[in-house]
């Protein structure tokens, strides 16, 4: 059997894009369409996404925001009115410039992103300081015309949910962009056990038209980064170039301060990366379509179906529980769900019933328990519990294990001959070091960390005075 799945998938060592591309596709994740870098998102995939996308929806609303929907398409006009961010966003603009088989007068935007549609509306309903904060988010896709596209990671359209957030004081939008982001980092580590490190992008690397962009970034299996989510503080350009204004509490005019921030599908791509192995998914218990399959052995016997469908009834209560009675051969059940991620496989047959047992066997080490069907809820459930915490430890210690701090260039290139890895460096600040890196190295700036750590004074690519410590990648 073991023989028959490892053709299924090629081997992560071999050829990780390929075996990247074999578990999407073979686990029923995608499917491609008739467009190039577009993807259909199956059931499987799209439960993932539900499950991620309801704990999200919940603690952005816990927050205060309200979910609103914004328009697809958008005027070329009005796009053209924050010029950073149009010049940011050119190259992957798709527009539409016919309407049946009339050609338009003005050229349509599909959004890439929503800031000036929700400029746009900003500057009609917000008058006064009453009007704030006003705290609106979308669930939605968007449209990006990569020249390079892979399943989740980066697609011509994909799905996200996208706050724009206006507020009285530049203290306070910076506040809200910070806290959005220790959201994003709380459903990285907590919902999809992906550790993450939190911090700023470089000037470089920050969002089109944002004055900061804070972003958390994961590691995944070979080494590469992920930019996994980003929040942007706006500051007050976007409310000056369409007229955000509103009469503040001494009776003056004053513009808005305003963030912006999304988390996309991509987070599914990072979590196949970080967790997955050569027998495909590794699904977190917590956002697993199927936390527990039960698969009967020698069903055909009096009894084994029954008992089956018994203990899937008394599980369902507490889980998300699914039973293979098809007529499928058990090998094959077993790498078929393997593959697929399923967190605890049950295993019952006319041994088990007569033993008053059941066979459990983790997707994350493959050990097998053999455990009482009187306590069979009970140590499920701690199960799936110790999965979701050892899944988050195991790609922790992998990350620190990927890790490595250089203090100079010879040592940043070595670091980076054998295996892709994450590099803490010193840095001047000069964008011209920041370019010269990534010429030499192909690792570019990850992120600034909140928690900085002094590995020198120095430059590690000029040499002169820095007191900057930043994280470097190569990355997808």
């Amino acid at each position: 059997m073991s023989k028959q799945f490892v053709k299924k998938i090629t081997s992560m060592e071999e050829d990780f894009a390929q075996w990247y591309t074999d578990v999407v596709t073979k686990a029923k994740l995608i499917d491609y369409s008739s467009v190039r870098g577009s993807m259909i998102i199956r059931p499987y995939g799209y439960e993932i996404w539900e499950n991620i996308k309801s704990e999200l929806d919940t603690k952005i609303k816990e927050t205060g925001h309200e979910n609103v929907y914004m328009p697809l398409f958008i005027p070329e006009s009005l796009l053209q009115k924050e010029k950073d961010h149009i010049e940011g966003f050119a190259p992957e603009v798709a527009w539409v410039t016919h309407g049946g088989q009339e050609e338009l007068q003005e050229r349509l935007c599909v959004r890439p992103t929503s800031e000036v549609i929700f400029a746009e509306h900003y500057k009609n309903i917000i008058h006064s300081y009453r009007d704030l904060p006003k705290l609106y988010n979308q669930w939605s896709n968007v449209v990006r015309w990569e020249k390079t596209t892979r399943p989740f990671l980066r697609t011509l359209e994909f799905l996200w949910q996208e706050g724009h957030t206006c507020h009285e004081t530049e203290t306070e939008a910076i506040n809200e962009a910070e806290k959005m982001l220790t959201i994003y980092s709380s459903i990285c580590t907590e919902l999809l056990a992906i550790p993450v490190i939190k911090g700023e992008k470089t000037e470089k690397e920050k969002f089109a038209g944002a004055k900061i962009t804070y972003t958390v970034e994961s590691l995944m299996h070979d080494g590469k980064a992920l930019q996994t989510a980003t929040s942007h503080f706006l500051g007050d350009g976007f409310a000056k170039a369409f007229g955000i204004e509103f009469l503040d509490r001494n009776g003056k005019q004053q513009s808005v301060h305003q963030t912006s921030w999304g988390f996309t599908t991509r987070v599914i791509g990072a979590m196949i990366m970080v967790h997955g192995d050569n027998r495909g998914l590794v699904i977190p218990p917590k956002v697993a379509p199927t936390q527990v399959v039960i698969i009967p052995i020698a069903q055909h016997k009096e009894g084994v179906l029954d008992q089956a469908y018994s203990l899937e009834k008394r599980l369902s209560k507490q889980v998300r529980i699914n039973i293979d009675a098809s007529d499928k051969q058990p090998g094959w059940k077993f790498n078929e769900y393997e593959m697929q991620g399923v967190p605890i496989r049950l295993e019952i047959g006319p041994k088990d019933i007569a033993a008053d047992q059941v066979v459990l066997v983790r997707r994350d080490t493959g050990e097998k328990l053999t455990i009482s069907l009187n306590d069979v809820e009970s140590k499920t459930l701690e199960i799936l519990s110790t999965i979701q915490d050892n899944l988050y430890m195991k790609a922790s210690k992998r990350m620190a294990e990927k890790t490595t701090s250089v203090t100079n260039m010879q040592g940043f290139q070595e670091a980076l001959q054998i295996e892709s890895r994450l590099v803490k460096a010193m840095w001047c600040g000069n964008t011209s070091c920041e370019d010269l890196i990534k010429e030499k190295t192909g690792a570019t700036s990850r992120c600034i960390p909140y928690e900085q750590e002094s590995i020198s004074d120095k430059c590690v690519y000029c040499g002169r005075k820095a007191d900057k410590m930043v994280y470097w990648a190569k990355a997808y």
